[in-house]
């Protein structure tokens, strides 16, 4: 019974041996068009997708392809499908050392180690998003049934939309000019290239799948660079209280928002940046006049108080 069972687990590691030295000889190598690039193919599936390595650092999700980066001379490494490629450095010839790395590929094959530890695709949340038109006709309001950012950030290039993901995308399409962000709304302003009719629902799809897939919205710098606060006199900022408490929530609600930058107690003037829908806005003046200064010259008890925009 013992001799028995010797003769069996003899067997087992037998056919394991010859399984793996198998799967070993099942790599073969291919030259390519390019000489410094072979390629070794299996005639077995190995990932899905593709993926290309520059280094270690880029390889951090495949443990193959961070052994093949110590060989000296691997400069770059792309897998796909049944082949992995390499690119070497000019250090060495293939011809001197393709049998050696296509022997280490075949060695970690038959581990039946990872290729790639491949991420699962992210689910999609639930998310709504409507269009909502402003006062400004350039300006299209898109609502999310959900809180996209924690305070106003405003891109008027694509420049400026380095720390949010989702403006730099947004900026991609050739008619958008202006990207402006606020609580659970996104407010994009378009060239005259476009008519909304033609071009809303592609914007509105596309913000959609952006948030729901999970992508950001800001670059985590961007969340952690704290708010700088100006130093304003007391007038100052009694002006600015009153903007919050009786404009702010006004021009909001159409997709834009209004900055205090300055007041001169010499000549009266408080000056303000209008952002979003209100930017360039045909109706901005008549906001400023008979809404805003009206409102200041009431609340403060200064009949000589004028409003100024200075991107109006």
């Amino acid at each position: 019974m013992l001799q028995t069972h010797r003769l069996r687990l003899l067997h087992q590691k037998y056919f394991v041996l010859l399984a793996k030295f198998l799967i070993m000889m099942q790599v073969k190598i291919h030259s390519t068009p390019n000489p410094a690039i072979i390629k070794l193919e299996a005639d077995q599936f190995l990932v899905r997708g593709s993926y290309e390595y520059k280094n270690i650092d880029e390889a951090k999700n495949s443990p193959l392809a961070q052994q093949l980066f110590y060989l000296p001379f691997v400069k770059t490494i792309y897998i796909s499908g049944n082949f992995i490629a390499l690119e070497r450095y000019s250090i060495v010839e293939w011809a001197d050392v393709e049998q050696e790395v296509a022997q280490q590929v075949s060695t970690y094959l038959a581990s039946g180690n990872p290729i790639v530890i491949e991420q699962e695709t992210p689910k999609k949340q639930p998310i709504t998003i409507y269009a909502e038109s402003t006062p400004n006709p350039a300006v299209m309001k898109f609502v999310a049934n959900k809180r996209l950012v924690d305070k106003i950030y405003e891109f008027r290039s694509i420049d400026e939309a380095k720390i949010s993901p989702l403006a730099t995308a947004l900026f991609h399409f050739p008619y958008v000019k202006e990207v402006f962000m606020d609580n659970n709304y996104v407010s994009v302003m378009k060239y005259d290239i476009a008519n909304w009719d033609e071009v809303l629902m592609e914007i509105r799809e596309f913000v959609r799948d952006h948030i729901a897939t999970g992508k950001e919205i800001l670059s985590m710098q961007a969340q952690v660079t704290p708010q700088e606060l100006p130093n304003l006199d007391i007038f100052s900022q009694k002006i600015v209280s009153i903007l919050d408490e009786y404009v702010r929530p006004a021009v909001a609600s159409d997709g834009g928002n209004i900055q205090f930058l300055s007041y001169d107690n010499h000549t009266k003037v408080v000056k303000v940046v209008l952002q979003g829908a209100c930017s360039g806005c045909p109706s901005s003046k008549m906001t400023l006049k008979n809404g805003i200064e009206n409102i200041l010259r009431q609340l403060l008890e200064q009949p000589d108080i004028l409003v100024e925009a200075v991107n109006e």
